[in-house]
């Protein structure tokens, strides 16, 4: 038995609020102790394991649950009752995450990583109440989502042909993550900042005598497209 001085998840609260999770990981735990069927109707368990169940849910309750419950035995019992307790939260929960599903929008995020645990907070809520969420619904919430200026980008992402969620999401974060250095790099750096390597010099020498002969060496010279050297050294 495991050592029962440290909680596998976060015990069952009395307001309830945290029931609809504590179900699935106190369902998922108890089957991978080998004791799950301890609380399914007309299980055959026998005693000892449903001593052990009894144990491992009472230290996933918290004080008032357990004193409430403290001449009940047996896991199914304990069980069924935390249901019927509890199972009306649904009701609640169900209709804020649908609300919360039809205003998602990617354009309301700042961050790629943000909009992702919101999405999977919604998604787990909706799971939890009976709802199917899949990648495909996923995938379509993120490319309706877009902002109106990047049309473009999301019909190129749309071309990619993403089967799955993650994908798109990692491709979108490392996108994120290079615009970022990109921006980063130009701000703690501007174009033209630095000394150039002397194998450069030949080239820069000629280049500043090339602008008196018309020609435009500012932007072979530029690695930001759109960033002028004249505007930046006034």
């Amino acid at each position: 038995m495991a050592n029962l001085t440290k909680l596998e998840f976060v015990a069952l609260q009395s307001s309830g609020k945290n029931y609809l999770s504590w179900i699935l990981d106190a369902e998922i735990n108890l089957d991978a102790m080998g004791l799950g069927d301890t609380i399914k109707i007309k299980n055959k368990a026998s005693k000892q394991d449903c001593a052990k169940a009894m144990i491992f849910l009472r230290h996933h309750i918290d004080e008032i649950l357990k004193i409430e419950s403290l001449t009940v035995k047996d896991p199914l019992i304990l069980w069924n009752n935390l249901k019927e307790r509890y199972d009306h939260l649904k009701m609640v929960i169900h209709p804020n995450a649908q609300y919360d599903w039809m205003n998602l929008r990617l354009q309301d995020f700042k961050s790629i990583h943000e909009y992702n645990s919101v999405m999977f907070k919604i998604t787990s809520q909706l799971k939890l109440c009976g709802d199917t969420v899949n990648d495909i619904d996923m995938l379509e919430k993120t490319f309706s989502t877009f902002h109106a200026s990047n049309v473009l980008l999301q019909q190129q992402y749309r071309e990619k042909g993403f089967k799955k969620y993650s994908e798109l999401i990692s491709h979108l974060l490392v996108a994120e993550q290079n615009d970022d250095l990109l921006m980063k790099n130009h701000e703690n750096r501007p174009t033209g900042s630095t000394p150039l390597p002397e194998v450069n010099e030949v080239y820069v020498h000629h280049a500043r005598r090339g602008r008196g002969h018309g020609h435009n060496y500012d932007q072979e010279l530029n690695p930001f497209p759109g960033v002028n050297h004249s505007q930046k050294k006034k």
